[in-house]
């Protein structure tokens, strides 16, 4: 069975004042919940302590069946409270990446030379590499062998200046995603409408704007999976 990595921040405080963050809960239940029984799954943070939850994220644990699911599931939390650390795991071993989101991605993620590797990685030996929501904050300084920045000439999308204000984060967040990720030489799309799905493909680089489109990577992800995997069993037949 192929195995896809899911990677969460371990960064729990946000701006001068300081808000609680931490990953968004339904980021990473409702893509593990797609990929579940079709992968193997492991999960990393930036490091070893507990994963801290954005409290935000933990409403829908009231009004979401399937998040409260898991997060009353003690397998999954469990994973949360004793993560593996990018420095334990073999990007050789994974079909496929996956950032979750949360303001404490745009701490911990960007700077980690780990996951750059193990992104880099993934993506060199043919594998997809996702995010969703402020996910794509740890594709922001990731480089190919030879020095373009991966995102550099892609479609893509993740959670927008729009989105920031409506949710009165502007003036905390430590810098926009959306233009970063412009100075990186992609194209940004957004939804029409604010914190509603937007899911982009490009190549075998998946973005999703918010939480609403996590489920929608997920398909998307195992979608492009089992497409490279008929690829190369038709690269086999024909050898």
């Amino acid at each position: 069975m192929d195995k896809i990595l899911i990677v969460v921040t371990n960064y729990s405080a946000l701006g001068e004042r300081g808000k609680k963050t931490g990953l968004w809960l339904r980021e990473l239940t409702d893509f593990y919940h797609e990929v579940r029984d079709l992968f193997d799954v492991d999960i990393i943070s930036t490091s070893p302590k507990r994963v801290p939850l954005d409290p935000r994220s933990l409403l829908e644990v009231l009004t979401n069946k399937k998040t409260r699911a898991y997060y009353m599931n003690d397998e999954l939390m469990d994973r949360l409270k004793n993560p593996l650390t990018p420095e334990e795991v073999d990007g050789h071993e994974y079909a496929a990446i996956y950032f979750t989101g949360g303001h404490g991605t745009m701490y911990d993620f960007p700077g980690n030379i780990h996951l750059q590797e193990l992104t880099k990685t993934i993506y060199e030996k043919g594998g997809i590499v996702s995010a969703v929501c402020h996910g794509p904050c740890g594709l922001l300084n990731v480089r190919l062998s030879d020095g373009r920045y991966l995102l550099s000439g892609h479609v893509v999308t993740g959670f927008s200046n729009q989105e920031e204000k409506l949710m009165g984060m502007f003036k905390d967040i430590p810098y926009s995603l959306e233009e970063s990720m412009r100075e990186r030489g992609t194209l940004f799309k957004q939804a029409a409408l604010p914190f509603t799905s937007c899911v982009i493909l490009s190549g075998r680089l998946i973005t999703g704007q918010n939480p609403a489109s996590a489920r929608g990577v997920a398909l998307k992800v195992i979608e492009q999976c089992r497409e490279l995997e008929n690829r190369e069993y038709e690269y086999q037949m024909e050898a």
